[in-house]
């Protein structure tokens, strides 16, 4: 049983392979990590499953629906979430409005009920109200204050929000992009006993992430990237016992 299945995979930027017939599948409630070299093609296939980019050839199936040529608000809708590499807040906004703006694609009002206020634009909105706070309880948040802009905290904070904001649109599916990146021993200890908790609450997790430590401690299975192929898939073992990733990104 798979949650995405990625077969055959290709993107190619004019005469540059950047993703060259890769094909992996992802099981439910598992962490998977997608680790390489800078320039391996790990961005970009995260782009093309979350529709930010089309494939040049291949195929990607998400809880068994075919989303290969499906745009980023679709593929969202279906419950696929998605961080980045580096933060993508609104900063001038507030911690809470960037949650609700995240529930925008579980809601079902149009535009009359916007307009007019309707009871359902408002019932959605004390939903997304409580589950922004839900949210930012679950990820040990609930210190701060909700209404300050998201720019005044401290990055790790904001590290933390955004994998708060891939959680407002209530994913089967997250797709975190180098989480660990620009954070301190201690916030990735934190970062590491989130993933464990998401995971703890049925949902998948796909990762790309350049800290070995974090990657061999929390992640099941490993898919390994070099020029845009594949070069190495297995467990945290096999994969620090596999010569071609030695020799290509891990090291002696």
């Amino acid at each position: 049983m798979t949650i995405l299945k990625i077969q055959s995979l290709r993107k190619i930027f004019g005469g540059l392979i950047a993703v060259d017939n890769v094909s992996f599948s992802v099981r439910p409630g598992a962490i998977k990590a997608l680790i390489g070299p800078n320039g391996s093609g790990k961005t970009t296939l995260f782009n093309l499953v979350s529709g930010v980019l089309q494939p040049s050839g291949g195929s990607i199936k998400f809880n068994g629906a075919d989303i290969t040529k499906k745009r980023p608000y679709d593929v969202c809708g279906l419950g696929l979430g998605r961080t980045f590499q580096t933060t993508q807040l609104f900063g001038d906004m507030s911690v809470m409005d960037n949650l609700m703006l995240a529930r925008h694609s579980k809601t079902k009002s149009e535009v009359l009920s916007t307009a007019f206020k309707l009871p359902l634009l408002r019932r959605e909105e004390k939903s997304g109200f409580k589950k922004s706070h839900d949210i930012l309880h679950f990820l040990d948040l609930a210190d701060i204050d909700p209404q300050v802009p998201a720019a005044s905290l401290p990055f790790g904070v904001q590290r933390i929000i955004e994998v708060g904001r891939a959680m407002a649109v209530e994913p089967k599916l997250i797709l975190m992009d180098e989480p660990a990146a620009g954070l301190n021993t201690a916030e990735t200890k934190k970062l590491s006993e989130i993933l464990y908790k998401i995971r703890d609450q049925g949902i998948t997790i796909l990762l790309i992430e350049h800290d070995m430590s974090l990657v061999m401690k929390v992640a099941e299975e490993i898919v390994v990237l070099n020029y845009g192929r594949i070069i190495g898939e297995g467990t945290p073992k096999e994969i620090q016992n596999n010569e071609k990733v030695i020799e290509a990104y891990l090291g002696a």
